[in-house]
């Protein structure tokens, strides 16, 4: 089964048409169809590693100050225990709680995978992000979750690999400043050649500022992880308010994959791009 990093960038492109979320409807077409889906999405943010493992997940709107219909959206995929045990179980001695109640599907995932997987018909779980864990671990995470792809499980990590919404210009809506241009294109060069090199990127001069906080960044590094010696292939990129990256990559399909274009062309921020949650 093929992998993939999606930049999901502003929770509107879930609703939105652009070169991004159509990238994201051609990578889903494009794999076979999976026994279940596994996302390690930037906005489980916490303080332990786990997994859901409920048969129905709750879609969780994590944000507030966007339209009501970006609310109502509902992403009705089904849990799947026996695949989250199966995470737990292939990283071992890494211990993954067995989360029953308290997550569900995050922004994160479904505002890509209603794009991706529209019917919401395959099983959905996610992996959290343990906030007291280095680079090197989340790395590490993510090349035990290999022998996850042979058995039909698709594993997206969605985030970016730069994100500071501090910096954000409206005045750019799909242009990058320079130091964000900088660090993207040095985080490119490695994914594209030695995917597992990347976790030495906070050494890079553009760090500080392209990744403030670290949790859009590490689920990239799982799929490099997962990738390990295999270069990735860029599935789409560019730029959204200058301050964040929406590059994305996949690993098992190749440079083949077309992506059309849509219509309404880069990502579009609404007036005033409102403060998310600190989990963001």
């Amino acid at each position: 089964m093929p992998a993939a990093f999606l930049g999901h960038g502003n929770p509107m492109n879930a609703l939105e048409r652009n070169r991004y979320t159509e990238s994201w409807r051609a990578f889903g077409d494009a794999v076979p169809t999976p026994t279940a889906i596994l996302v390690i999405s930037a906005h489980w943010y916490t303080n332990a590693t786990a997994v859901t493992a409920m048969p129905l997940p709750r879609t969780i709107h994590d944000f507030y100050g966007f339209p009501q219909e970006l609310f109502d959206i509902e992403y009705p995929a089904p849990g799947s225990p026996d695949i989250a045990e199966m995470v737990a179980d292939v990283v071992k001695p890494t211990w993954v709680g067995m989360d029953l109640d308290s997550w569900g599907i995050d922004h994160g995932t479904w505002s890509v995978l209603r794009h991706a997987f529209p019917d919401a018909s395959i099983p959905v779980i996610q992996l959290s992000l343990n906030a007291f864990k280095d680079f090197d671990h989340h790395l590490e995470l993510g090349r035990k979750l290999a022998p996850l792809r042979d058995q039909g499980v698709l594993i997206i990590g969605s985030g970016n690999i730069v994100h500071n919404l501090r910096a954000i210009d409206f005045s750019r809506p799909d242009a990058g400043f320079d130091w964000a241009q900088r660090f993207d294109d040095a985080a490119g060069e490695i994914l594209r050649s030695s995917p597992t090199d990347v976790v030495r990127l906070d050494g890079h001069s553009d760090f500080a500022k392209a990744v403030p906080t670290p949790d859009h960044y590490l689920p990239m590094l799982y799929i490099a992880g997962l990738a390990d010696a295999t270069p990735l292939d860029v599935l789409v990129d560019g730029y959204a308010a200058g301050s964040l990256s929406m590059t994305s990559y996949t690993l098992g399909l190749g440079t083949g994959l077309a992506v059309p274009d849509a219509a309404t062309g880069a990502a579009e921020l609404p007036d005033g791009f409102p403060t998310l949650n600190s989990n963001l």
